[in-house]
């Protein structure tokens, strides 16, 4: 590929660009550039008519919600997420209603943490396929996914202290690690 080498008027031009340019990151400093002055040249120069700048910038979209905070231990995080702690107790939920799933979770949870366990994992499954033919298909997954907010919420909240996907050994997406708090 041959590159050309840019008349002074293009030059000019791009010098105008780039003095009205508005910065993407107004908070870093950037390295101060030399710029070549351009040279006064004989032909007429187009003249570029600036739009009023607007007054106010539009807001930045929202950030996605990030994961949740660490509570617990970082180096039994790690160890937890890659699957080599092995859970004290496992409660498997599958094929229940959502009527039958919450109390059952609900007994297990509380009874495991006044037994002195501190990890449980809990198997949602992941749900069957989605129907493809109706209308409104119904959504994948309801245990997966009303399973974190039960263990968010009371009675579970006090005794659950991290909510994490199981590793693949441990049933993957289908499951959840369980952290509990110690027993009071």
């Amino acid at each position: 590929m041959t590159r050309r080498r840019l008349s002074p008027e293009e030059i000019a031009l791009w010098q105008r660009v780039v003095e009205r340019a508005e910065r993407l990151h107004p908070e870093r400093d950037p390295a101060p550039v030399q710029r070549p002055k351009p040279k006064p040249s004989k032909t007429p120069q187009p003249r570029i008519v600036a739009s009023p700048a607007p007054a106010a910038r539009p807001e930045p979209p929202p950030r996605p919600a990030s994961a949740p905070a660490l509570r617990m231990d970082h180096g039994t995080f790690g160890r937890m997420k890659r699957g080599r702690l092995v859970p004290e107790g496992r409660i498997d939920l599958h094929g229940m209603t959502l009527d039958a799933a919450h109390p059952a979770l609900v007994r297990f949870i509380l009874r495991a943490q006044a037994d002195g366990k501190r990890l449980v994992l809990v198997i949602t499954g992941k749900g069957r396929a989605g129907d493809h033919g109706v209308l409104y298909p119904t959504p994948r997954g309801i245990l997966r996914r009303q399973v974190p907010h039960w263990l968010e919420t009371p009675p579970l909240a006090q005794a659950v202290l991290q909510v994490t996907s199981a590793h693949i050994r441990h049933g993957g997406e289908g499951a959840f690690y369980v952290y509990l708090r110690r027993g009071r």
